[in-house]
């Protein structure tokens, strides 16, 4: 009864410490499913790469490899580190046009995490659409990004020749190791409860399975209690305060998914946030647009650091041909940013109707067509 009495008298109270609780249990089913797809796919992942045999399997191969390890910064991290120890090939002009087509598909390979985000919506069809539109939009971009920028790239080599400018200048400067706070807060968490899982296990192979759909399962339950909690701040104006500050302009949601993404050094964790809060009507996909391009500059700080580590200048040089990457793609759809914002809303209204269809997008898109593709042309 007193609680029923408080939850009366303090509702934004009570819905905001929920939201805050079930923040915390989402970014830690974030951090342990990503720790339950690197059970799997750290080692192949890095063997994958290490079989890059053109640059057009090679974007396909950083889409499935970073699809595997959910994390762009890992796959980028494991590429600069390979291209300054001379594993992709020892001649460094090639090394850098192997490696820079398997950023980009980084770049699409990292947006599924996004995309799992808002399958638990899946049954509130007007939430699940705004939350898929929402996580879309961020596919799209890097598509469009993609289909623009990866023939330029293979007939000039525009980015690899940019960066080199940019490489020559930080090459000597050394790295910075950044801490997440995100990741202090949920790494040692996932870490205890992937190894109690193994020992429950008994250390068989199915414990990584089951690290998986228990991160699924906490995903689920958070973003469903997130989205009540939600839901009861929009009703307190909390639409208004996102409104007039975090995104109350287009360059002030860039700004804030730059610095946001730097802090917690993952774009999937901050491109997966605004998914419910879309979901829930506190944000538009012209007001997360910004937000999520923002973010995409801000998951090229873990490698540009990576890179600035090795002192090898073909690795910075990749590294910064990331960097350049995204801000080329945002430069060519922010001013047509009507482009990826109308494609996400058509697919959304699409899925809808049929239940199946953002299931077997992630399935095909993520998977299916890189490793068909891989398996073809390799």
């Amino acid at each position: 009864m007193q609680i029923k009495a408080l939850m009366k008298k303090y509702p934004n109270l009570l819905a905001t410490l929920q939201l805050f609780l079930f923040l915390y249990l989402f970014l830690l089913s974030l951090q342990m499913m990503g720790d339950g797809f690197k059970l799997f796919g750290s080692s192949f992942s890095k063997t994958l790469i290490e079989t890059t045999s053109n640059p057009f399997v090679g974007l396909f191969i950083g889409i499935l490899a970073t699809s595997m390890v959910q994390s762009s910064s890992s796959t980028t991290s494991i590429v600069v580190g390979m291209v300054a120890g001379g594993a992709l090939s020892t001649d460094t002009e090639v090394a850098i046009r192997l490696a820079i087509p398997i950023i980009m598909g980084a770049n699409i390979g990292t947006s599924i995490t996004n995309t799992l985000a808002s399958l638990p919506q899946i049954n509130r069809s007007n939430e699940f659409k705004r939350a898929f539109a929402a996580a879309t939009v961020h596919d799209f971009f890097n598509f469009l990004s993609v289909i623009i920028l990866f023939p330029l790239q293979l007939a000039t080599n525009f980015l690899g020749v940019s960066a080199s400018y940019l490489g020559e200048i930080f090459v000597g400067i050394g790295g910075l190791e950044l801490l997440s706070p995100v990741k202090a807060m949920t790494k040692p968490i996932s870490k205890y409860l992937v190894g109690l899982i193994e020992n429950l296990a008994g250390g068989a192979e199915i414990y990584k399975w089951i690290v998986i759909i228990i991160s699924i399962l906490l995903l689920f339950i958070a973003l469903k209690y997130m989205v009540s909690a939600l839901k009861i701040l929009v009703v307190s104006k909390a639409k208004a305060w996102f409104d007039e500050y975090l995104f109350k302009t287009a360059v002030r949601a860039f700004i804030v998914g730059i610095l946001l993404t730097v802090l917690v050094q993952s774009s999937s964790i901050t491109t997966s946030l605004i998914v419910p809060l879309t979901g829930a009507g506190l944000l538009t996909l012209t007001q997360i647009f910004p937000y999520t391009l923002g973010s995409n500059i801000g998951t090229t700080i873990t490698a540009i650091l990576a890179a600035l580590v090795t002192g090898n200048l073909a690795a910075v040089i990749v590294a910064f041909a990331h960097l350049l990457f995204n801000i080329s793609g945002i430069i060519i759809w922010w001013p047509f940013k009507f482009v990826p914002i109308a494609l996400a809303e058509k697919f959304a209204e699409y899925s809808i109707k049929n239940k199946f269809i953002p299931i077997a997008y992630i399935v095909i898109t993520f998977f299916i067509i890189p490793i068909t593709v891989i398996y073809i042309y390799n």
